[in-house]
C-alpha cells in the first residue's frame, strides 16, 4: 500500500502536467518570441533610430528594467480598470512578460550587434549591399552566434517566472499546485512536486541549450577553417 503522500503526489501529478501543457508552456513560448521582436526592434531603435525614438526606447528598458515583474503584472491586471482597461488573465501576463522579456532581450541583442566589427558593414557596402541587406546577411548571422547562450538563458528564466503567473489568476502549473494544496492541506508536498517538474523542465531546456550552443560553435569552426584554407589557396 503506497503511503498517503505518494498517492496525493501521483493523483496531483497530472493537473499540474496538464496546467503546464496549456498554460505554462503556451505562456512560455508566445513571449518569448513576441519579446525577441520587441526587443530586436528595440535594439536597432537604440543604435540606428532618430534620436526622439532613442529616448523613448531607453526610458522603456530603463522602466521595465528598474521596477520587479511582479509590479508590473499587479498594474496591468489590477490597476488598469480603475481607468477602464480591463484585460483577462492570460492576455495581462502575455503583455507583461513580453514587456520584460523584449526590454531584457533588446540589451543582449544590441550588445551583439555592436560586437560585428564596423568594418563587415563597410565590406557590405563596398559590394554594393544595401542596409537591410547588410544587417540580414552579414551582421545577423554573426550576432546570433553570440546571443545564443544569453537568449538561451533568458528563456530558460522565463519558463521559471511564469510561475508569478498565478498572482494574476492564471492557472498555470503552480497554481494549479496551490489550488490543491487549499483542498488537501499539505502545500508541502505539492509546492515540492511543482518545484521539480519546473526543476525538469528546466534541465530539459538546459541540455538543448548546451547542444545548440555546439551546433553554432561546429559550424563556426568549420566556417573560419574553410576561410583559412581559401585564403591559404589564393596565395
Amino acid at each position: 500500500m503506497n503511503p498517503s503522500w505518494l498517492n496525493l503526489a501521483l493523483d496531483s501529478l497530472w493537473p499540474m502536467i496538464y496546467a503546464g501543457l496549456t498554460f505554462t508552456i503556451p505562456l512560455t513560448l508566445i513571449t518569448f518570441v513576441l519579446g525577441i521582436s520587441l526587443g530586436f526592434f528595440v535594439a536597432l531603435i537604440r543604435l540606428y533610430g532618430p534620436k526622439p525614438l532613442v529616448a523613448v526606447v531607453r526610458f522603456y528598458v530603463w522602466l521595465i528594467r528598474g521596477t520587479p515583474l511582479l509590479v508590473q503584472l499587479f498594474l496591468i491586471f489590477y490597476a488598469l480598470p480603475s481607468v477602464g482597461i480591463t484585460l483577462e488573465a492570460f492576455t495581462s501576463a502575455v503583455i507583461g512578460f513580453t514587456l520584460n522579456v523584449g526590454a531584457y532581450t533588446s540589451e543582449v541583442i544590441r550588445a551583439a550587434l555592436t560586437s560585428v566589427p564596423k568594418g563587415q558593414w563597410e565590406a557590405s557596402h563596398s559590394i554594393g549591399m544595401s542596409w537591410w541587406q547588410s544587417l540580414r546577411r552579414i551582421v545577423l548571422p554573426q550576432a546570433a552566434r553570440v546571443s545564443i547562450p544569453p537568449l538561451s538563458n533568458t528563456f530558460i528564466s522565463l519558463v521559471k517566472d511564469t510561475s508569478l503567473a498565478s498572482v494574476i489568476t492564471v492557472p498555470e502549473m503552480f497554481l494549479a499546485a496551490q489550488r490543491i494544496a487549499a483542498v488537501t492541506y499539505q502545500p508541502l508536498i505539492l509546492y515540492t512536486e511543482a518545484a521539480i517538474l519546473y526543476l525538469l523542465l528546466s534541465s530539459v531546456l538546459s541540455a538543448l541549450q548546451v547542444r545548440l550552443e555546439k551546433k553554432f560553435t561546429q559550424q563556426n569552426s568549420r566556417k573560419n577553417k574553410e576561410g583559412k584554407d581559401d585564403s591559404a589557396y589564393q596565395h
